[in-house]
């Protein structure tokens, strides 16, 4: 079942064009990853999607429902949510306020939503009473994936998940992403640079270049890609002399 179909999407910042005609699919269950260097359009993307940049062209649909043209705030509460980029927590906030902002827009009891996060991250259990500013960056990471839990997403979207941490932080983010995913069904859409780690956890991807998709198609089969192991993976080609071939084209283009 579909969760999120996006069709020919084009966004523009001022008069450049930073999506042109992106189209993606993403199934219930599934985590979706989006690749490509910086200025790509990946971030634009996950704005898009969630309501905080309005789109020229194209359809958004979320369980069927145009949310193209949406408030940020109606979108959170249809049930999409978006870990940013940079974490951007509250630092004054404790890490248990920081939490429950997360489901603002929901009623009821916010007590098994706490539970959940603490079962998953329990280094904030035991912080819960600390202001978010003293959190490490690995911490605040945690933190701000429990706030987006806080909303009960029917669709979590990660934005550089591992911008700024350890490899071994960023490996054990990925693990608790990977779980979410497995043990409580959160349907996930993520943009990573990381590759390696992208590819090791996602189902299917996107290949996204100058605000294009040039690339699609199960993680196993992009892995098993030249340009995927050479342009994303840093496989070096060689030639036959044994000289490395720097300015080989991207079959893509």
């Amino acid at each position: 079942m579909s969760v999120l179909s996006v069709r020919n999407l084009e966004t523009f910042y001022g008069a450049i064009m930073a999506l042109r005609g992106v189209s993606i699919d993403v199934e219930e269950g599934e985590i979706v990853t989006i690749l490509g260097a910086n200025g790509a359009g990946k971030t634009t993307l996950m704005k898009t999607i969630a309501g905080l940049m309005d789109p020229e062209k194209g359809v958004i649909s979320f369980h069927g429902e145009n949310t193209a043209h949406l408030e940020p705030d109606r979108i959170v509460a249809k049930g999409i949510s978006l870990v940013p980029e940079g974490r951007e927590v509250f630092p004054y906030l404790t890490i248990e306020e920081n939490l429950r902002l997360g489901a603002f827009t929901r009623r009821g009891s916010a007590a098994a939503d706490l539970d959940l996060v603490f079962q998953y991250f329990p280094i904030l259990k035991e912080r819960r009473r600390q202001p978010a500013g003293f959190l490490s960056g690995g911490e605040q990471q945690m933190l701000a994936i429990g706030r987006g839990l806080m909303a009960r997403p029917k669709l979590m979207m990660l934005d550089e998940p591992s911008l700024g941490l350890s490899p071994r932080l960023t490996q054990e983010i990925f693990a608790i992403i990977a779980r979410l995913n497995s043990e409580q069904g959160v349907t996930m859409l993520l943009v990573e640079q990381n590759a390696h780690i992208a590819l090791e956890t996602a189902h299917k991807g996107y290949v996204l270049e100058m605000g294009r998709i040039v690339m699609a198609g199960p993680t196993e089969r992009l892995k098993a890609s030249d340009d995927i192991q050479e342009f994303y993976l840093g496989r070096s080609q060689e030639s036959e002399r044994g000289q490395k071939r720097w300015k080989r084209r991207k079959t893509w283009r």
